[in-house]
């Protein structure tokens, strides 16, 4: 697992497993990135659909109710069949602006 940390962001990918694997590997791992907004880079998986996004939705919720940002990023899933509580960016630097969004509306007390 590559964790790539620029501030209080980190973006986490891993090339060449399952997604079982890398959702095992990223719980392993979230000890020591819980303190930062989560970028995960799912552009290694060549097949992916909105039911495999669920897998992440209990780290998410999890990730948010401290509030931190949790995106997930992928260009090959149709944004109509993502579930609401799951956030779903098509490029990283995409999910970098939802995370500066959020941190503004969190700021202002705006964020749920």
């Amino acid at each position: 697992m590559i964790f790539d940390k620029e501030g209080n962001i980190t973006t986490v990918f891993q090339e060449n497993i399952s997604l079982s694997t890398f959702i095992k590997n990223l719980n392993n791992g979230y000890k020591n990135i819980k303190g930062d907004h989560l970028i995960i880079n799912l552009f290694s998986f060549s097949e992916l659909g909105a039911n495999d996004l669920l897998e992440f939705l209990e780290l998410s919720e999890k990730h948010r109710k401290v509030d931190k940002s949790f995106v997930l990023v992928s260009d090959k899933i149709d944004y109509e069949n993502v579930p609401e509580q799951i956030t779903l960016a098509p490029t990283i630097k995409e999910a970098k602006d939802i995370i500066d969004l959020e941190e503004i509306e969190r700021d202002l007390d705006l964020f749920e």
